[in-house]
C-alpha cells in the first residue's frame, strides 16, 4: 500500500467535510465565494483529496472515487442553494419578483436605403450578375479619363465633383458615380463582365428634399461578344417588373451620357395610379428610375477592350431614388437624418 493512503483516515475525513458542507450558512456572495475557494478552489480541501486519488490502490479506486464525487456534488448542490436563498432574500426585500423574465428589448430594423440595395443586388444576382465593389476616394481616370470625360470637355460639369487637395497629386477625388468600379473590372481583362456595383457616391450639391450631397447607385455592366440594345431593353424590363411588379411597363427616352451612346433615361409606369397620373408622377403615369446606354467604343478601347469584338451596355440608378418610388418617401433627407420615428416604420419589412 502507498504510504501516503490511509483508507480509514481518508474516508473520516470525507465523513466529517460532508458534515460541514450540509452545515454551510453565509449572508454574503462574498461569502459564498470564500468557502468555494477553501472547498473546491485550487488548494480547496476537496480538491486535495481528488490529488490524493492516484494514490488509492486499485482495488479501492471505484469506492473512493464515488465517495468523491458524491461529496463535490453536494458541496455545489449547497453553494447553488445559498446563493439562490440569498437572491430570494433580496428580491423580498426590494418587492421584485427577480425570477420573472424581463422586459422586451425593443428590436432594431434595417435602413430602407440598405432594403432597397438589397433588392436591388438579389434581383441582379438572379440574373447571373456578380456584385463588384470599390474605393470612394478615387483619381480622375477611374471616374473621369478612362470614361470618355476629356480634360476640357463640358461633360464634366455635369456632376459638381469634392476634390481632395493633395500636395502630390491634384487628381484625387470622392467618386461621383460608382461607373469608376466598372473601369476597374474591365482594367483586369477578364470577359466577358457582368457585374452590378453598388455603392455611396459624392457630388457638390445643396442638400434639399429632392438632392443631397451624399447618395448611393447601383451600376450595372454586360460585355460580351454581339450584345445588342435588345439585350439593353430586355435587362431594364426585366428588373422594373421584378421590382415595381409584373404589370409594369417602360419606356426609353433619348438622353445622353460621355460614356455610353446610344443611351437613354429609362422610365417606369407608375405604381401608384396605374399610369392614370397622380402627384407622385406629376400627372404623366410614368416615373424616371435610370440611366442607361450601349458602351461607347472609346471607352472599350481606353480600358483595353476590342470594340470590334466585343459591344456591352451599361446602366446606373440611385438607391434613394428607387426608394422613393417604392415606399413614396417624398423627402431625400429622411435617409440621412436618423430619425428612429422614421427607421421604425421600417421594422416590419424583410
Amino acid at each position: 500500500m502507498h504510504p501516503i493512503y490511509n483508507t480509514k483516515m481518508n474516508e473520516s475525513i470525507i465523513d466529517e467535510l460532508s458534515a460541514r458542507v450540509k452545515a454551510l450558512s453565509a449572508k454574503t456572495e462574498q461569502e459564498i465565494e470564500d468557502l468555494r475557494v477553501r472547498l473546491l478552489g485550487k488548494k480547496g480541501e476537496i480538491t486535495k483529496l481528488f490529488e490524493e486519488f492516484r494514490t488509492v490502490p486499485a482495488e479501492q479506486k471505484r469506492l473512493f472515487g464515488q465517495r468523491l464525487n458524491v461529496l463535490k456534488n453536494e458541496a455545489l448542490q449547497q453553494l447553488n442553494a445559498l446563493r439562490e436563498s440569498l437572491s430570494a432574500g433580496d428580491s423580498a426585500a426590494s418587492g421584485e419578483d427577480l425570477t420573472m423574465p424581463g422586459d422586451a428589448m425593443p428590436l432594431g430594423s434595417r435602413h430602407p436605403i440598405s432594403i432597397t440595395r438589397e433588392e436591388i443586388l438579389s434581383i441582379y444576382k438572379k440574373f447571373g450578375y456578380s456584385v463588384a465593389e470599390g474605393p470612394e476616394i478615387e483619381d480622375d481616370w477611374h471616374v473621369f479619363g478612362a470614361l470618355n470625360f476629356p480634360p476640357e470637355h463640358p461633360a464634366r460639369d455635369m456632376q459638381d465633383t469634392f476634390f481632395i487637395n493633395n500636395q502630390t497629386d491634384n487628381n484625387i477625388l470622392l467618386r461621383t458615380h460608382t461607373s469608376s468600379i466598372q473601369v476597374r473590372t474591365m482594367e483586369k481583362g477578364q470577359l466577358p463582365i457582368r457585374v452590378v456595383c453598388p455603392g455611396r457616391v459624392f457630388r457638390n450639391e445643396a442638400i434639399s428634399a429632392r438632392a443631397h450631397c451624399i447618395f448611393h447607385q447601383v451600376e450595372g455592366l454586360y460585355i460580351d461578344k454581339n450584345v445588342s440594345f435588345a439585350d439593353l431593353k430586355q435587362a431594364v424590363l426585366l428588373f422594373a417588373q421584378e421590382m415595381f411588379g409584373p404589370d409594369t411597363q417602360i419606356r426609353l427616352r433619348p438622353s445622353y451620357f460621355p460614356f455610353t451612346e446610344p443611351s437613354a433615361e429609362v422610365d417606369v409606369s407608375c405604381n401608384i395610379c396605374k399610369g392614370k397620373g397622380c402627384n407622385i408622377c406629376k400627372g404623366t403615369g410614368w416615373l424616371e428610375i435610370m440611366g442607361c446606354g450601349m458602351v461607347d467604343p472609346n471607352v472599350l478601347e481606353a480600358n483595353g477592350i476590342d470594340s470590334k469584338v466585343y459591344s456591352g451596355f451599361a446602366f446606373g440608378m440611385g438607391v434613394e431614388r428607387i426608394a422613393m418610388l417604392k415606399w413614396q418617401v417624398k423627402d431625400l433627407r429622411e435617409y440621412f437624418e436618423n430619425d428612429v420615428r422614421f427607421l421604425q416604420e421600417f421594422a416590419t419589412v424583410v
